[in-house]
């Protein structure tokens, strides 16, 4: 018993505060396993047997719970304390990790309040340090080759592929993509589509009209609002104008000053009036935004090498205001083949112009199969007349039944020996 107890003050002295706990705790159940009571126990000449204890039996076993007691007290008071700086390390490094602003130092250094961490303004200046930890992840890509990849990002992008705009064909050209993404759908597109909307555009068209010409969505309300308000000056109609608007939209990015110009150039060249020069215009209204050099080009070719006359081109060009902007090889092409193989005089293209806008090859095959057929009879004066609309613009059925009196079976066969 005195040695027992000797060891166990031995090892209370030799307790320090830097001892782990896992060493108290196995003292701890070795206190407990000697305070057991056994059925017997052999101490020298001592033995304890069932209930029946002697007194020295007792002294000995007050002395082993008072050890115990001891030893229990100590080790519950020293893992109170490690709880408790577990805890208070565990919420500043978590204090730390959950706000970037809050430099990271030494637990001894540096307690972190969460109030504090929360109330750090934006205005307020920070260290290089403090400044190296921000991490902003980029709400676009830096980098693409295709808008599409900003759409999800971008509230314009979005709302304009709503509206019908094909993004594919913008991004092919060069600063489109770029413009688009500076643009706010709000403060920048949203004005301009009200705008088209007040003038009479349908809403199914603002899609086809910015993929056409986005840049109109750069330009001032004060100038679109003025350009509109030229051209119903100058007795455009208000749905004249809306449709101008729909088919030609780079009409809205030209000022008064070009659009004057424009409109006096072909009342100029095509010794019009005001009146046929509207019509023209309105039917056609790219006229005032293509490139004037192809339609100089043609109306000297139709004068010089087809030789028409002045009113014959003005006949023509009020009926199919496209034969301006025919491509001139064509439109050479065709007039060869009616007036110096179908032997059609001027008069007669002059009061048929819409034949200019068919293809060759019809025009071609057609006339060789009424030839075939002995058919092809294009003076009006003569029996049978034939005349160009017909054979220009008719469906394949139509002219077979109609013109060429036969099947289209029959067509189709002779189409495949030419």
């Amino acid at each position: 018993m005195a040695s027992s107890c000797t060891q166990l003050l031995q090892c209370r002295s030799l307790c320090s505060k830097t001892v782990a706990s896992t060493w108290q705790y196995t003292q701890l159940r070795h206190c407990i396993t000697v305070t057991k009571i056994p059925t017997q126990i052999l101490n020298g000449s001592s033995v304890i047997k069932g209930n029946h204890t002697t007194p020295q039996a007792r002294q000995r076993w007050k002395q082993q719970l008072s050890c115990y007691s001891d030893l229990a007290a100590k080790h519950l008071a020293t893992k109170a304390k490690e709880d408790k700086h577990f805890e208070e390390t565990s919420s500043a490094k978590l204090v730390a990790f959950k706000s970037p602003l809050v430099p990271i130092r030494d637990e001894g250094q540096i307690s972190l309040d969460l109030d504090a961490a929360a109330k750090l303004s934006a205005l307020e200046k920070i260290s290089d340090e403090e400044a190296v930890r921000i991490s902003v992840p980029p709400s676009l890509p830096p980098v693409s080759d295709s808008l599409r990849g900003y759409v999800d990002q971008s509230e314009t992008l979005t709302k304009l592929v709503q509206l019908g705009v094909n993004l594919w064909k913008l991004e092919q050209r060069p600063g489109v993509g770029s413009m688009l993404l500076r643009l706010n759908f709000n403060t920048d597109v949203a004005p301009r589509l009200l705008f088209l909307k007040e003038i009479g555009v349908e809403e199914s068209c603002f899609g086809d009209i910015i993929t056409k010409n986005p840049f109109f969505l750069t330009e001032s309300l004060e100038n679109l609002q003025a350009r509109v308000n030229y051209l119903k000056s100058k007795k455009f109609s208000s749905e004249i104008v809306a449709s101008m608007v729909s088919k030609a939209p780079y009409l809205l990015n030209f000022s008064v000053q070009r659009l004057d110009n424009r409109l006096a150039f072909y009342q100029r060249h095509l010794k019009v009036n005001a009146s046929n020069t509207r019509n023209i215009v309105a039917r056609l209204p790219r006229l005032l935004t293509s490139s004037l050099e192809p339609i100089k080009e043609n109306l000297k070719v139709c004068e010089l090498e087809l030789g028409f006359k002045e009113n014959e081109i003005q006949h023509m060009v009020i009926a199919v205001p496209k034969v301006l902007t025919f491509n001139k090889k064509k439109l050479i092409q065709i007039f060869d083949f009616l007036h110096n193989v179908m032997k059609v005089p001027h008069n007669l293209i002059t009061k048929f112009p819409q034949v200019f806008n068919s293809k060759f090859l019809r025009i071609k095959e057609r006339h060789l199969f009424l030839e075939y057929l002995g058919k092809a009879q294009y003076d009006p004066v003569l029996p049978n007349y034939i005349s160009l609309d017909r054979l220009a613009i008719l469906p394949d059925k139509d002219f077979c039944t109609e013109v060429a009196l036969a099947t289209l079976e029959d067509f189709h066969l002779f189409q495949k020996t030419l």
